[in-house]
């Protein structure tokens, strides 16, 4: 059942299917299986799951089969998958659960018993438990339902300021905007062997997995352990499309995997998720020398990535601000503004909002959406809360969060640019700079990798490029910057330690 007609996200996998049908779909280890195994599988779950009419179906497992096809067998089944982590607090999964309107689960043995956890606590849920439990054959799909553009595909989840995560809403039509986007853009086959390095409740990850499967080629689920060595696990598992955040690059980087061409077999490497630095990008296009590199910048709310920049080490370096590669252009089909302060319109900086096929519906919760999602000019734009400067040739360049703008002793300080200084600092290999406040003064605090320095010597460096009164007071080493389960700088968990500090 496949065709224009049809905007299902699951149409991406059929076409891999119709090019691969013998071809592993993805692999995660030991364990693995072919599209004609996996399409086989999601008919069988899918007709499994419709016997209980959910109204939305949560996937709780770890990366392999279960995860994998469970995603897709939802989606087959034309009901609105939320990918689940199991490593998250019971709490905040039912939070998710609840808000989404979960009410079947797809589960691995581990999923299973944080399912009955859920379900002694009263959280209603019928259990689907692939491996586990048997599955009767004759409820099998014949094909996938059929959905319309503004079916939710699947529900993603970011955090909220109450505590209480957020629900984002994809549909079909977002994303099918953005993959046929893809498909003209970049050259996948089916003999490409893609990363899959996000979890599963990160919006990249269906990057890894729908851009393998509309191609025809292999999923790889990366473990922690394959940063030790990423270079051999790259050419052991034939991976030539390469997907992480940028903090990937600095682990690879203390593991000395950034050696000239050490990764030689790259054909394309993608960074998004966080701000990527000029020198990250420098040394891994190094390292990857016949990889196309790209910086892709993209709000979840905006359907994975809604900018590109395709690294030059010839010009990208002088489009940097504070160290910062551009994010580049906004993809075809959308437009967007700069607007300063009193939220006009500007030519050079201001906050980023953008309009178009990938800005999803609005929050799961209405009330969540005020001061994001805004009716302007008969249009629905999502302010994305980043500030931004556009580069000479048009490009934007990332500036940092607009609330890492800070004041200190009336400065207004853009956090990115003290990391800026702190990491050309002698000895210094990464920085993450948070404020805090005590007794109604801002400070900043930094935490830094690599020679531990006193403070006196970073003053001393940093007066040659900083004014006076932004530069921090308060400097902590740390063998490495603690990451999120999203591999990101765990930016909140600093604030905190900083807080804890009395500093």
């Amino acid at each position: 059942m496949t065709g224009e007609s049809n905007p299902a996200l699951y149409e991406y996998f059929l076409r891999g299917l119709a090019k691969s049908p013998g071809r592993a779909a993805f692999r995660a280890g030991a364990d693995t299986a072919t599209y004609e195994q996996v399409h086989r599988l999601a008919l069988l779950w899918g007709g499994a799951l419709l016997r209980t009419s959910p109204t939305a179906v949560g996937v709780l497992a770890a990366k392999g089969t279960v995860s994998y096809v469970g995603i897709l067998a939802g989606l087959f089944a034309g009901v609105t998958v939320v990918p689940l982590q199991p490593d998250f607090p019971v709490a905040r999964t039912r939070q998710m659960i609840e808000a989404a309107g979960v009410s079947a689960l797809i589960v691995d043995e581990r999923g299973r018993k944080i399912a009955a956890e859920l379900r002694g606590a009263g959280v209603d849920v019928s259990v689907l438990a692939p491996g586990i439990d048997p599955i009767d054959l004759g409820h099998a799909l014949s094909r996938p339902e059929q959905v319309e553009a503004g079916d939710i595909a699947y529900v993603l989840f970011t955090s909220g300021s109450t505590g209480i995560p957020k629900g984002v809403p994809i549909t079909h039509g977002n994303t099918g905007h953005y993959f046929r986007f893809l498909a003209e853009r970049y050259d996948f086959t089916s003999d490409d062997a893609f990363s899959q390095t996000f979890d599963l409740t990160f919006d990249c990850a269906m990057f890894d997995l729908f851009c393998a499967w509309g191609a025809g080629a292999t999923s790889v689920a990366v473990p922690p352990l394959a940063y030790r060595n990423l270079p051999r696990f790259l050419a052991e598992q034939g991976i030539t499309v390469w997907f992480s955040t940028p903090s990937a690059i600095s682990m690879v980087r203390r593991t000395g995997g950034l050696g000239e061409a050490a990764m030689p077999a790259l054909r394309w490497s993608f960074f998004a998720g966080e701000a990527l630095k000029c020198e990250d990008a420098t040394d891994w296009q190094r390292a990857a020398p016949g990889s196309i590199l790209e910086n892709l910048y993209g709000p979840t709310e905006l359907t994975i990535t809604i900018a590109a920049h395709r690294w030059s080490q010839e010009s990208s370096p002088g489009l940097c601000v504070n160290g910062l590669s551009p994010i580049g252009f906004v993809n075809d089909g959308h437009d967007h503004l700069l607007l300063d302060d009193e939220r006009r319109p500007a030519d050079i900086e201001g906050e980023l909002w953008i309009t178009g096929p990938q800005t999803t519906p609005g929050y799961l919760d209405p009330n969540d959406d005020h001061g994001r999602f805004v009716e302007r000019d008969g249009r629905t734009w999502y302010n994305t809360g980043d500030r931004i400067r556009r580069a000479a040739n048009g490009e934007l360049v990332y500036l940092g969060r607009g609330d890492a703008q800070v004041q200190v002793q009336g400065w207004r300080v853009e956090l990115a640019e003290i990391d800026h200084a702190v990491r050309g600092c002698e000895g210094v290999e990464d920085a993450v700079t948070v404020s805090t406040t005590a007794d109604g003064t801002t400070a900043l605090v930094v935490f830094y990798t690599g020679i531990p320095s006193p403070p006196a010597r970073f003053a001393a460096q940093l007066r040659r490029t900083l004014p006076p009164g932004i530069i921090p007071r308060h400097y902590h080493h740390m063998d490495e910057l603690p990451l999120n389960p999203n591999r990101k700088i765990d930016r909140s968990g600093l604030r905190e330690l900083a807080a804890g500090t009395g500093e």
